[in-house]
């Protein structure tokens, strides 16, 4: 049996060119101000590990859909900006990402067994949402600037 994120997985390399999660990585980028996001916040906002995010966002830019920017200072902070070319390239996949998961997902569910998913995802919204006033990480999803 096929899971459902390695159904989209396929479709969307076979369609846009991109894995379900440089997708997701790109999308994730394209709806922040400036399609900017720190790093360790993309990650978290990618349920990835900075190691995993790193990896992919290498070959992100190396494909030149997004760039890395050092944040002057200290430690080691970093910034991903999303380019033109990524922006167009996430906009193009996104009606096939639509169009999937309604295939595969909402388009075999019942009535109610929809509503009860709508009610996990409200459920589910609502505690991020919360933990994230809680430690002030959804506060600002601008880039980090040096003090």
């Amino acid at each position: 049996m096929i899971s459902l994120p390695a159904a989209l997985d396929a479709r969307m390399q076979r369609e846009a060119q991109l894995t379900f999660f440089e997708y997701m990585v790109l999308s994730v980028l394209s709806e922040q101000p400036a399609h900017t996001l720190r790093m360790s916040a993309l990650a978290a906002r990618t349920a990835a590990s900075l190691s995993r995010l790193s990896h992919v966002v290498g070959r992100l830019e190396k494909r030149e859909l997004l760039a890395r920017v050092r944040i002057p200072g200290s430690g080691r902070r970093t910034n991903a900006t999303l380019t033109e070319a990524g922006y167009q390239a996430v906009v193009a996949a996104a009606p096939g990402h639509v169009a999937a998961v309604r295939e595969y997902l909402v388009d075999e569910l019942e009535p109610q067994e929809l509503a009860t998913l709508r009610r996990i995802g409200s459920a589910v919204d609502a505690a991020i949402k919360r933990e994230q006033l809680d430690t002030g990480s959804g506060a600002s999803a601008q880039p980090e600037t040096s003090p």
